[in-house]
C-alpha cells in the first residue's frame, strides 16, 4: 500500500492536477450547457471519466517528452522526470495506456465525441509539443486549439453534434489560452530562454505580447459572452460575467499602459479564476 501511495505522489505532479481539473470543468460545462446532468449521470461519469483520463494521458506524454528542456529550467528542473524520480519509460506506457483508455471509453460512449477528444490529444502532443514548441511561439495557438477541445466535445456529446455554440465555446478558451500562457512566459522569461523554447515575449518583446494578452482577453470574454447568451443563460448570471470580463479586460489593459511584474502575475491568476468561475455559472 505504501508503494502505491508512493508512486502516486510521484505520478500526481506529471498530470498538472489543477490545470487537468480546469480542462475537465471546461468539459463538463460543455456538456451541462445542453443536458441536465440529473437526468444523465451516467453520461455524465462516462465524460468525466474518459476527459480526465484523456486530459491527464496528454499532460503526462507531454512532460515525457519535455524532460530534457524541464531539466534546464529552475521552475521544472525538481519535476519527477527531470529529477529521475520516475522511469522515463514507465511514464511513457503509462500515459499512451491512460490516453488510449480514455479515448476508447469516448468513442463507447458516443463516435463524434470520442474524435474530438482524440484529436486533442493529437493536437496538444504531436503537433503542439513535438512538432512546434520548440520552433514558434505561435505554437501556442495549437495549445490554445487542443484546450478547446474538452468544451467542445462536452457539448457535442450532450446535443450529438457540433454548432455554432460550441464553436464559441471552444474560441474562447482559445482566446483565453494567451492571457494564460503568455503571462505566465513574461514571469519565466528567463527559464524559457535557458531551455532554448521560444515564446512571445522573447521573439516580439514585451509590450507586442502584452497588447496581445489584452486582445485576446476582449476576444475570450466576447465569445463567452456570445455563447452564454446562445446557451440562455438568464440575465443575472450574465451580469455576473460582465463583472469578471470587466476585471479582466481591466488588468489586460493596466498590463499594457503600467506595465509591472505584479500586475502581470496578478493578470495569469485572475485569468484562471475567470475561466474557473465562467464555467461554473455555465453550469448553473
Amino acid at each position: 500500500m505504501n508503494k502505491i501511495k508512493d508512486k502516486l505522489r510521484l505520478y500526481t505532479p506529471l498530470i498538472k492536477s489543477l490545470q487537468t481539473a480546469l480542462l475537465l470543468i471546461t468539459g463538463l460545462a460543455g456538456y451541462m450547457s445542453a443536458r441536465c446532468p440529473v437526468t444523465t449521470r451516467p453520461t455524465m461519469l462516462g465524460l468525466a471519466l474518459s476527459l480526465f483520463l484523456t486530459i491527464s494521458g496528454s499532460t503526462i506524454l507531454n512532460m515525457w517528452y519535455d524532460r530534457d528542456i524541464d531539466a534546464k529550467m529552475g521552475r521544472t528542473s525538481k519535476r519527477p522526470l527531470p529529477a529521475g524520480k520516475v522511469d522515463p519509460t514507465e511514464v511513457l506506457l503509462v500515459g499512451l495506456f491512460i490516453s488510449i483508455l480514455g479515448v476508447g471509453i469516448g468513442l463507447a460512449m458516443d463516435i463524434l465525441y470520442g474524435i474530438i477528444i482524440f484529436g486533442g490529444i493529437f493536437i496538444d502532443v504531436v503537433i503542439y509539443t513535438i512538432w512546434l514548441k520548440r520552433k514558434t511561439a505561435w505554437s501556442i495557438v495549437w495549445g490554445g486549439i487542443s484546450g478547446g477541445m474538452p468544451i467542445l466535445a462536452g457539448r457535442a456529446l450532450g446535443i450529438g453534434g457540433i454548432d455554432w455554440i460550441g464553436i464559441a465555446l471552444m474560441l474562447a478558451i482559445l482566446f483565453w489560452i494567451p492571457t494564460h500562457i503568455l503571462t505566465f512566459s513574461i514571469r519565466y522569461r528567463k527559464d524559457y530562454a535557458a531551455a532554448g523554447v521560444p515564446t512571445f515575449p522573447s521573439t516580439y518583446g514585451d509590450k507586442v505580447t502584452q497588447i496581445i494578452i489584452a486582445i485576446s482577453s476582449v476576444l475570450a470574454a466576447l465569445a463567452i459572452g456570445i455563447a452564454a447568451y446562445g446557451i440562455g443563460t438568464n440575465w443575472g448570471f450574465l451580469r455576473l460575467m460582465v463583472v469578471l470580463s470587466g476585471g479582466l479586460l481591466a488588468l489586460a489593459i493596466t498590463s499594457v499602459i503600467k506595465p509591472s511584474e505584479k500586475v502581470n502575475f496578478g493578470l495569469f491568476k485572475y485569468a484562471s479564476l475567470y475561466m474557473l468561475s465562467s464555467m461554473i455559472l455555465l453550469m448553473f
